[in-house]
């Protein structure tokens, strides 16, 4: 008699449903939600709204804001005015959209109900903001690159829309984060591989600028904190997203189905669903995580 050995995640399926219950899921391993070529190259965001449905810039054409349902059905929720193109998005706590309009150099303010588009700041100093992270009062940070140049600067954005620069002569800065305590903000440069992380003051201002990380090869891009404080990093180029510790310790990689992934948020009933824009297959991947993250976590506090 001949015997067949089974791979063990189907065993333990087989042997679960004998039993009754429910099997384990699998984590940190990445699944397509959209289509293949749902998005433009230039795909990036995203964002999760209370509901759980994920934002995305660039959604079929160039200049629109897509809306993805969590069974990965797409439309155009919005599309900008004039040349207006958007790159990273964020949620205010009261549903507030923002987006980095890197064209305009503006960060635009979306109203999720109306759909109606503002300019909520405008800086001509700025190269072109790219990434923003929302402090819990609030504030939103920008990262702002210089890509020619392989430099960069951050701007802190206050509630009523005033731009301040906070950071200057640093490397090409695109990811950035706040910490959950709203006490580090973590900035990313995509040419040198450096992942910085400053204090931020009551003022709002940046002091102590520290190395948290360096890597030797590849890029990066978007990066997202869970709640535990766990930065989870684009690698742009290497297909990836890396889970680093808030001490800089590479916890695990994950493999995000393409090349390019441009940036990630967390969304989901439970907050552990990781959404990853990537740029080569020009759509939204998602994967299973083991905390939920912190863009999730604000929306529970409101």
């Amino acid at each position: 008699m001949k015997l067949t050995t089974l791979p063990a995640g189907l065993a333990v399926a087989l042997l679960a449903a004998r039993l009754g219950v429910a099997t384990p899921e699998e984590l940190f391993v990445a699944t397509p939600l959209t289509a293949e070529k749902s998005f433009t190259p230039g795909v990036e965001g995203p964002a999760c709204d209370r509901d759980g449905n994920v934002y995305a810039v660039n959604f079929a054409k160039q200049q629109t804001i897509g809306r993805v349902l969590p069974d990965g059905r797409a439309e155009i929720f919005v599309e900008l005015p004039g040349k207006s193109t958007g790159n990273g998005i964020r949620f205010a706590r009261d549903g507030t959209m923002f987006v980095a309009d890197y064209v305009g150099h503006n960060v635009l303010r979306v109203d999720l109900k109306t759909k109606a588009i503002s300019v909520f700041a405008h800086e001509g100093a700025m190269n072109q903001p790219n990434d923003l992270a929302l402090a819990p009062d609030g504030t939103l940070y920008a990262s702002d690159p210089n890509w020619k140049d392989g430099t960069g600067q951050v701007w802190r954005i206050d509630l009523k829309g005033k731009v301040k620069r906070v950071a200057e002569k640093i490397g090409t800065s695109n990811g950035i984060e706040v910490s959950p305590d709203g006490r580090t903000l973590y900035v990313n440069e995509s040419v040198q591989r450096n992942v910085w992380a400053f204090d931020i003051t009551k003022a709002g201002s940046l002091k102590n600028k520290r190395l948290l990380k360096k890597f030797d090869d590849f890029g990066f891009d978007g990066m997202r904190c869970d709640v535990d404080g766990n930065l989870y990093i684009t690698r742009h180029g290497k297909g990836t997203v890396v889970k680093l510790s808030p001490s800089g310790e590479v916890l695990r990689e994950i493999d995000v189905l393409g090349p390019h992934p441009t940036n990630i948020c967390f969304g989901g009933k439970d907050g552990r669903t990781a959404y990853v824009t990537e740029a080569k297959a020009q759509r939204l991947v998602k994967f299973r995580v083991d905390r939920p993250g912190l863009e999730w976590q604000r929306w529970q506090e409101r």
